[in-house]
């Protein structure tokens, strides 16, 4: 399989990994851990020049964006899911009665198996061709079980994902279609993902490709295309405020990183921009951190809240995302299930988008710092949607017709 491919570089621009508390450097390779300090370890680049017309002449895909990823330069012309390019729907409706002038949503549920993990999904699969792995893997909360299933299926690699026991019907289905090992766990997520861990150490796990575990460095630079698509789709500016789900954490955390990039790269103009995270509150570590005032994410042991696809109790960025919510005079905030609920009912009845609850979760918090004033009405503003209503149908199984009649013009009449 890797050695089939083509001989070109493998992962482009990128030099070397970085530590991001030490700062020291290593090679590229299979590896996520300081060897220093044990802190986590991200891509650092050699950018080229980059241009707008550069980009806008490549694929309506994530691969539009290559030169300013760990991939090899021919990816577009290789067997992938071709993830992103999704639409940043103008939201009319849903500003106007959240009282926002300048509201978009990213709607990424449009991606090949409907959530934003086939982005992080198609760069950790360059990396496990590179370094020879035959089976793609995870840890995860249902979207990525599929993204994955769905990614090794089209790159020819074997694939066995691990997830709790306990997810939605809708996306065990989804994890399962693609042919690979699904096995589901009795435990959380935070006790499936130290599993794994466990399994990368294992002879069972050789030539596995973990991809946010030992291939994490190049998996989470997946979400960064997010913050290009949005800089792009906006006529190349930044936001002013953008609402972002935390899970791990890295979706913010890179895309925070990717507005950095462009703003260096001169692709943008360097214009302050608001970070706020969003979690559910029976599982918000990070915000209640935020809240706190503290930097120490303590780990919440039996997450509790519809929106699954956020229940990781020990989030691993937690910490990074304080810190970008902080500098950038952001927030981190959290809604009950109800909250999430009425939100999803919300978006869908304004703007005509079904969002899973993560979806939810963003929408609810974008509602709720609107009602408390906490955030500038008249600001270019950018709500994330991660994932597709489908998915998640129990969260608003309460939906149904709004009336049962006998098939005669006099029956409808009665019910109007």
């Amino acid at each position: 399989m890797s050695g089939t491919l083509s001989p070109v570089a493998p992962f482009g621009p990128a030099a070397h990994l970085s530590c991001r508390e030490c700062g020291h450097t290593t090679d590229l390779g299979p590896t996520f851990a300081c060897e220093e300090c044990f802190g986590p370890l991200e891509i650092s680049y050699d950018f080229g020049t980059v241009t707008r017309e550069q980009i806008a002449a490549g694929p309506a895909s994530i691969w539009r964006y290559a030169p300013l990823l760990p991939v090899p330069a021919d990816v577009a012309t290789r067997p992938t899911t071709n993830p992103g390019w999704t639409r940043l729907v103008r939201a009319h409706h849903l500003g106007r009665e959240l009282g926002f002038t300048n509201l978009h949503v990213k709607d990424d549920s449009g991606n090949p198996t409907h959530s934003f993990k086939d982005r992080v999904v198609a760069i950790a699969v360059q990396a496990a061709h590179a370094f020879g792995y035959t089976t793609l893997s995870c840890s995860s909360t249902g979207n990525l079980a599929g993204a994955v299933g769905a990614a090794a299926a089209r790159a020819g690699l074997d694939s066995c994902v691990f997830i709790p026991s306990n997810l939605e019907k809708e996306k065990i289905v989804v994890a399962s279609v693609y042919g690979g090992r699904l096995v589901a766990i009795d435990g959380t997520y935070d006790e499936v993902n130290r599993f794994c861990s466990e399994l990368i150490g294992d002879e069972l796990g050789e030539k596995w490709g973990f991809v946010n575990v030992n291939l994490r460095p190049y998996y989470a630079e997946g979400s960064k295309t997010l913050a290009y698509e949005i800089a792009e789709q906006l006529g190349w500016r930044l936001p002013e405020q953008i609402v972002v789900p935390v899970a791990s954490g890295s979706q913010l955390t890179k895309i925070d990183k990717g507005f950095r990039e462009l703003v260096k790269l001169g692709l943008v103009e360097d214009t302050p921009y608001k970070v706020i995270g969003a979690q559910g509150s029976g599982c918000a570590p990070v915000s209640q951190a935020y809240k706190d005032g503290i930097d120490v994410i303590r780990p919440v042991k039996q997450p509790d809240t519809i929106a699954k696809s956020l229940a990781i109790g020990n989030p691993a960025d937690g910490p990074y995302v304080l810190d970008i919510a902080r500098r950038s005079g952001g927030t981190v905030e959290d809604v009950t299930d109800e909250e999430i609920r009425d939100a999803v009912k919300l978006l869908a009845r304004t703007e005509g988008i079904f969002a899973e609850t993560a979806g939810g979760v963003t929408v609810g918090v974008l509602k709720k710092l609107a009602d408390a004033g906490r955030l500038d009405p008249e600001a270019l503003t950018v709500v994330i949607n991660s994932g597709d209503g489908l998915k998640t149908l129990d969260a608003v199984s309460d939906c149904g017709p709004t009336a049962v009649i006998k098939p005669s013009l006099d029956a409808f009449r009665a019910t109007l």
